[in-house]
């Protein structure tokens, strides 16, 4: 049985990476409330589901994809349940065709893991040239949930306060397609 805790609405008592230290840390400072749940490492759309019901919510489906040359790289923010299609993405963006980026890309400019990947990092300073995109009916949602960094928590606040008040303070812009 895949494990979800009781929904918390406090930081974690020890954190498991400068992410996610630096994400509470970030919603205190910008009095973001949130809740989170601790779970088992929900790697799969069938361990999300079970987090999707504890916490009244639908995960995000975060990629992490990047040009041939390996010198723009981007974070797209989609629901679990939307294909990724290339072409129909760097259509949106009018930019030449985009792959997966490596894993230790995504560790070296997000300072995560795969399986653990969220547009929270755009707070990191590493993250300055990592470019944002979110699907419209994700933006247009009333309430966000992604993981905090790591594969074994999962955060659910309000989609005005991740658009009006966490990713201005990461100095990024958002591009919604």
């Amino acid at each position: 049985m895949f494990k979800v805790s009781d929904i918390i609405s406090t930081a974690p008592q020890e954190f498991s990476s400068e992410l996610q230290r630096t994400v509470y840390a970030t919603f205190a400072s910008l009095g973001i409330p949130f809740e989170r749940v601790d779970t088992d490492p929900g790697l799969t759309m069938e361990d999300c589901q079970h987090i999707d019901a504890k916490i009244g919510v639908r995960i995000v489906k975060t990629i992490f994809v990047c040009n041939r040359q390996q010198t723009e790289f981007y974070l797209y923010v989609t629901t679990d349940g939307k294909p990724f299609v290339t072409r129909e993405f760097c259509g949106a963006l009018g930019i030449p065709r985009v792959s997966f980026a490596s894993a230790e890309k995504l560790w070296e400019l997000t300072g995560v893991m795969v399986g653990a990947t969220t547009i929270l990092s755009a707070i990191l300073p590493q993250a300055a040239g990592v470019h944002l995109v979110m699907d419209r009916s994700v933006a247009e949602g009333e309430w966000f949930a992604c993981t905090d960094g790591t594969a074994t928590c999962f955060v659910k606040i309000r989609t005005a306060d991740l658009l009006e008040k966490y990713l201005p303070a990461s100095g990024h812009e958002l591009r919604v397609i």
